[in-house]
């Protein structure tokens, strides 16, 4: 195929540096946004007198029988293509001639790719955040069944504090939905401006109408500045930035997974269809998609290191380190979008064993706080109440008592305030019962922290 900018040169470029230069392999799948894009093009241009109307369907058709072609599979990308805007703008031409040869007016290659990935991020992250919603509702949905699950909290990994096991679940509901309000900032930001009209920097001598363009193509407004609007990539890095954070998310919830399936806690069970065997240990079920996923994070992070590197230094406008932006933002996507779509699943299949998460709350002195809490509403000030509970803690270690089982007439050799009633405020059950500050751990707390996020997926 012979490229579209060979008048100027000698020479046919070298093949090796044919296939370096060539970026269709990965910007194929622009193809769908790439047409849009043209056909609204297009469209302005005839509405300005610029194209005429016969051409401007001959193009329109053209390009609509391409689309259909591609999506049936009867039109194979030429791998001698430099990239998908070529690909598309010679086949037009070959099926409708010199009218195909008209659509790159008023129009630069790099104004069209920098409408062509906004095009393609903003239909992409739509379906992320479905994803995304998906993901949250079979936390909440398990988060609902466990409510009443007593299990400890913790903090540096140590056992703290009791909590209704859907309060720890809900965290992470609630991490989901910061993530959500963050891919829509982006896109809100990514849709704001439309590059298209912008030209290779300068704008152009046409009686262009770049807000047409922008309308039909379902953008907010244009860019006003031609030099900034097609140099502009911050939407990619913000969008990758977000999808960093998410997977960030994702491999703390699989941490904990990997924890909580372990025989040191066996919090839960994951179903046999998330898990995988060992080649030589026929007693081993592996959390092989948790740890994928907390493995696929550093590839996102990757992916964003990549992006903000490769724009670091650029001078403006346009150089052809930016074709260094789609595969990096499309490898955060396709990952994040695997991550989810396995990830779901798996936490909507898995058991909680409240059984073993109540016997672990029942070690490690976890109900101290509400034991000095006791004392505290009963008048002895919070840190006197905290020294003279520590002192009673390592009494019990060096006895193997709990506090549940310490006998009352030792407590009282602490404080006289002690009373019968010590034992039915530390219970585990109440403990977490009595948690009903806004956003505690008690189970209607719980409830209500699911009914929040049902709303909001409602509303979404």
């Amino acid at each position: 195929m012979e490229k579209m900018w060979a008048g100027r040169f000698q020479k046919t470029l070298d093949k090796k540096a044919d296939d370096f230069n060539s970026s269709l392999r990965f910007d194929c799948r622009m193809y769908k946004q790439d047409i849009q894009g043209s056909i609204a093009h297009a469209t302005m241009l005839e509405k300005q007198g610029i194209l005429s109307a016969e051409d401007k369907t001959q193009i329109i058709d053209g390009l609509k029988g391409i689309l259909s072609d591609i999506q049936n599979g009867n039109l194979p990308f030429d791998d001698n293509a430099e990239d998908i805007h070529m690909f598309i703008e010679a086949e037009l031409t070959k099926r409708i001639g010199d009218a195909g040869k008209r659509l790159h007016t008023a129009r630069s290659r790099n104004d069209q790719v920098a409408v062509d990935i906004r095009l393609y991020l903003r239909d992409e992250a739509e379906e992320v955040l479905a994803l995304i919603q998906s993901l949250m509702k079979a936390v909440v949905d398990k988060a609902e069944e466990s409510v009443d699950c007593i299990a400890p909290g913790y903090t540096h990994l140590q056992r703290a504090q009791p909590i209704s096991f859907g309060h720890q679940l809900m965290a992470y509901a609630m991490m989901l939905r910061r993530d959500i309000g963050r891919i829509k900032d982006a896109v809100k930001r990514m849709n704001a401006e439309c590059p298209l009209g912008s030209c290779a920097l300068a704008g152009t001598t046409y009686p262009t109408d770049r807000a047409y363009t922008a309308q039909l193509l379902a953008f907010d407004g244009v860019s006003k500045n031609s030099i900034d609007g097609v140099s502009d990539r911050d939407f990619c890095v913000e969008l990758a930035s977000a999808f960093a954070l998410l997977m960030t998310h994702l491999s703390r919830f699989a941490e904990e997974i990997i924890l909580w399936s372990s025989w040191e806690f066996k919090f839960i069970e994951l179903d046999d269809s998330y898990m995988t065997g060992s080649s030589i240990m026929p007693q081993k079920k592996n959390p092989d998609m948790a740890e994928l996923v907390r493995g696929k994070t550093g590839r996102v992070y990757g992916d964003l290191t990549a992006l903000l590197t490769a724009l670091k230094g650029l001078p403006l406008a346009y150089n052809k380190d930016m074709q260094e932006d789609k595969e990096a933002i499309f490898d955060a996507l396709d990952t994040v979008k695997m991550c989810l779509e396995v990830f779901t699943p798996m936490i909507a299949t898995m058991r909680v064993n409240g059984e073993n998460t109540y016997r672990a709350a029942q070690k490690g002195f976890i109900n101290a706080t509400d034991l000095a809490d006791y004392l505290a509403k009963k008048g002895m000030p919070f840190r006197s109440a905290y020294k003279t509970v520590g002192q009673i803690v390592a009494e019990c270690i060096e006895k193997d008592l709990v506090l549940d089982s310490y006998p009352l007439s030792e407590y009282k050799k602490h404080s006289a305030l002690f009373e019968e009633d010590l034992y039915e405020e530390i219970s585990l059950e109440t403990c977490v019962k009595k948690r009903t500050s806004l956003g505690g751990a008690s189970p209607d707390s719980v409830r209500e922290q699911v009914e929040f996020i049902r709303n909001e997926l409602e509303r979404n």
